[in-house]
């Protein structure tokens, strides 16, 4: 099943100087970091929080594609607004697209796609109690 409307959620924070380079901007990875970042406050604002499906329900949901396009780049302590947005949902994988912005100036966009599976790493069905929350 695919989503009609979107799913959307948001987090603001300042770069802090540990993730900056030697050139004095955002290191390349954190973006994923971010999207990490985001991507759990999407699960837990909906009541499903990674902690509770891991712990309880021994179901993981680990990235299996991410892409990541730097448009402009950030520096420390600009202002950082992540947005994700749940654009695909069906029976056994979830998909996100961000962007990342700064100042209203969209400054990277990505996307990721993530699998549900269980304590073995075998791929499963999405729980109906997440689907419903993500509804």
């Amino acid at each position: 099943m695919n989503i009609m409307k979107k799913s959307t959620e948001t987090i603001k924070f300042r770069v802090r100087y540990q993730e900056t380079d030697q050139m004095g901007v955002v290191y390349y990875a954190n973006y994923l970091v971010w999207f990490e970042m985001v991507r759990t406050e999407f699960f837990r604002s909906r009541g499903v929080a990674y902690r509770e499906l891991e712990k309880e329900y021994k179901i993981f949901v680990p990235v299996v594609e991410s892409h990541c396009r730097y448009k402009i780049p950030l520096r420390y302590d600009d202002l950082v607004t992540v947005i994700a947005d749940l654009i695909e949902i069906n029976e056994r994988y979830i998909v996100f697209d961000y962007e990342v912005k700064n100042d209203g100036n969209l400054t990277t966009t990505g996307s990721t796609k993530h699998v549900f599976v269980n304590q073995s790493g075998k791929p499963i069905r999405i729980p109906e109690f997440v689907l419903k929350a993500f509804k």
